[in-house]
């Protein structure tokens, strides 16, 4: 498998060539505290690998230099479900990543269509203390992860190439990109799009090569960045607000002084509550750079969200009961936007 990054094609690094790599980096430094961190989506100088290094340098700080945060950015060590192997292995400490539900499908419940419908509800929703944070906190818990908080992006939509959609029934022409990850692709389906769930680092030749028409995973960020190449137009359907994960192994968290965690722990807060004053200035700014570089961007009404998002709902939340279960979904249920 290759993986692409601003059309330049990478070639991806194997689990196991990473964890033996990983290995001869332990015993290397066995003499020093060493955390490894990662991130599945973002090369050095994007957002999350701004982020990325900015969780690493505070880190060092915190702990006076008594910790050495070695920084590992997309592709360096795998696809996105092979770093997310290595993090839940104790291979890599710790990770800025966009969840997969492969441990537990419950951590599908980030990507639950229309929860929320307005930047405000949203926000409120992940911070820490909000019912979408607890409700991740425990989940993460579950599968010997140790959740920070959220790193929020914004809203996402469909990116495309020669045509668009703005109704249901225009989107039964075209094919598009979703993430690998329950509901994503039962999301766009009842959009009205024929869909192709593929990771991250095969998009662009999928694209290029004309097996999708479009990606519909992503903020606008994303396909502008390292698409806008092939596609033309974005369509904000906003059916997730799109959201990576600040996380870190329990073994490897527990395995710190009391000291050393709260250094951890302080740099990730601080990492996250940056991210909560910047993402939405961040989105917008990209959805004005997309236009100026000739992305055509589409804005939805009032009226056509609430139509997707009721459309969704029906479809997808009966099926998100089956697997996520009727617990989370109740939570989900009184919480999320009237309509």
């Amino acid at each position: 498998m290759t993986l692409a990054t601003k059309g330049h094609l990478l070639p991806a690094v194997s689990a196991l060539s990473a964890a033996v790599f990983l290995l001869g980096a332990s015993i290397e430094d066995a003499e020093a505290t060493t955390l490894r961190l990662a991130t599945d989506s973002g090369t050095k100088g994007s957002p999350a690998g701004d982020a990325l290094e900015t969780w690493g340098q505070l880190i060092e700080e915190k702990s006076n230099g008594e910790i050495d945060v070695k920084v590992y950015y997309q592709n360096e060590l795998g696809g996105q479900q092979e770093v997310f192997d290595l993090l839940v292995a104790g291979g890599v400490d710790m990770m800025l990543n966009w969840p997969m539900t492969s441990y537990d499908k419950r951590i599908g419940v980030i990507y639950t269509p229309y929860m929320t419908l307005s930047w405000e509800e949203a926000m409120e929703a992940y911070r820490p203390g909000g019912w979408v944070n607890e409700l991740l906190g425990d989940i993460y818990a579950d599968i010997g992860l140790k959740f920070f908080g959220p790193w929020p992006e914004g809203f996402n939509g469909v990116a495309s190439r020669g045509k668009y959609a703005l109704t249901v029934e225009d989107a039964g022409d075209l094919a598009v990109r979703t993430m690998t990850v329950f509901p994503a692709p039962q999301t766009m389906q009842a959009l009205g799009y024929q869909t192709a769930a593929l990771d991250w680092g095969e998009v662009y030749t999928a694209l290029q090569t004309g097996v999708v028409d479009g990606e519909a995973g992503n903020v606008i960020y994303w396909p502008y960045e390292y698409f806008s190449d092939l596609l033309d137009y974005y369509v904000h359907t906003k059916h997730f607000f799109m959201t990576g994960i600040l996380t870190m192994n329990m073994g490897s968290y527990e395995s710190l002084d009391e000291a050393h965690q709260q250094a951890v722990r302080e740099a990730a807060i601080e990492v996250m509550d940056q991210q909560f004053v910047a993402a939405r200035e961040q989105d917008e700014h990209y959805i004005a750079k997309a236009q100026e570089d000739g992305m055509e961007y589409f804005e939805l009404s009032d009226e056509r969200l609430a139509e997707f998002a009721r459309r969704a709902r029906e479809q997808v939340w009966p099926q998100m009961d089956e697997e996520l279960g009727s617990e989370i979904m109740d939570v989900i249920r009184a919480n999320a936007t009237s309509l």
